[in-house]
């Protein structure tokens, strides 16, 4: 008859028993989490996974005409782009440089059948504009070129493409990538075809005779 009351009792302090080891299992799991490294946040102590920081040059700015006067001071007198192009109504048609009239006759031209237009804002000259005919800086002219010269960008964001200036070592100094326009001229980007002027100086690519044989 005793056992009964005692069995009881039991189930009424199982709760009050449960609820405790039940927090200190939580307490337990949530610190063996904040134990594991956090791969998304890593600390500020270790080292950034790009161990190679390089920035891409950008040009200045809308470039300037040269007008071939100089100032007071002798100091050359430059254009803006806006200066002639805010009176003059845009020419779609326009693609070479021998059919302007009265600046850049000079320029040379030869970028397919791409017009002035294709790239320059008729909005407004201080700035290109994309395909879908939305305006860009001057200074975003790689997102301008990417946009039909895709292989190249992405040989260019594997390093296959472009060229480096600055210092191999970062400790020494900054490192920094050149952009399109930097090497391509961005009206004739197409480099003209050279033939080197000295072959290798290899002795096995020499014609064998009897004095090769002795050196």
């Amino acid at each position: 008859m005793s056992r009964k009351p005692v069995k009881r009792a039991w189930l009424a302090w199982t709760p009050l028993i449960a609820i405790p080891v039940l927090a200190v299992a939580v307490v337990m799991a949530s610190q063996a989490l904040s134990d594991k490294p956090d791969v998304e946040n890593p600390p500020a102590s270790q080292p950034p996974l790009d161990l190679h920081p390089v920035v891409i040059r950008k040009p200045a700015g809308p470039p300037t005409i040269d007008t071939g006067q100089l100032d007071s001071a002798g100091q050359p007198v430059v254009a803006n782009c806006t200066t002639c192009h805010t009176t003059k109504v845009p020419n779609p048609r326009l693609v070479h440089g021998k059919d302007l009239v009265d600046f850049h006759q000079g320029l040379t031209t030869n970028h397919g059948d791409r017009s002035c237009l294709s790239c320059h804002n008729p909005d407004d000259y201080n700035r290109l504009r994309l395909a879908d005919g939305k305006p860009v800086a001057f200074t975003e002219v790689m997102t301008l070129c990417a946009q039909c010269h895709g292989p190249q960008y992405k040989d260019y964001q594997h390093g296959a493409h472009g060229g480096m200036t600055g210092h191999w070592d970062l400790t020494k100094g900054p490192r920094a990538r050149n952009n399109c326009i930097d090497c391509h001229d961005p009206h004739a980007p197409q480099f003209p075809k050279l033939m080197p002027v000295l072959r290798p100086n290899d002795r096995f690519l020499r014609p064998s005779s009897s004095e090769d044989a002795h050196e």
